[in-house]
């Protein structure tokens, strides 16, 4: 018998990921959970509402990836004319992409905004 999909516990493995990323703080604009970097100005995550009501699923701006994201079940261009400059939504359920590809993803949209010092930072923390 296979494990139960929990997308909570991935949306805070999520969280915990993104945040552990240079100069990345956690706000709550819109009733959302989003994480920020430089000083707070950039979003690179949307991780969705904290109200059950609400299906979970996370944001992210893709360049490189962006084609092979949309191919994944659950996944679309994100609303609010986000979707035209490359932000991703994919929804947090069973036949999601593995914890692992959406970690690289979230990093991925991290690289799209953050500071060129702190990408430095990032890849320094890798040698």
């Amino acid at each position: 018998m296979g494990k139960r999909y929990d997308p909570e516990a991935v949306r805070d493995r999520l969280r915990a990921f993104a945040l552990a990323l240079p100069d990345s703080v956690l706000e709550h604009p819109w009733d959302s959970d989003v994480v920020k970097t430089n000083g707070g100005k950039k979003i690179f995550v949307f991780l969705g509402h904290n109200d059950p009501e609400y299906p979970p699923q996370i944001g992210v701006k893709l360049v490189e990836s962006h084609e092979q994201a949309l191919q994944g079940e659950g996944a679309e261009p994100s609303g609010y004319g986000l979707g035209k400059a490359g932000w991703v939504s994919i929804k947090l359920r069973a036949g999601a992409p593995p914890v692992g590809v959406l970690e690289d993803w979230v990093e991925e949209s991290y690289r799209q905004v953050a500071l060129k010092r702190n990408v430095k930072e990032l890849d320094a923390r890798g040698a």
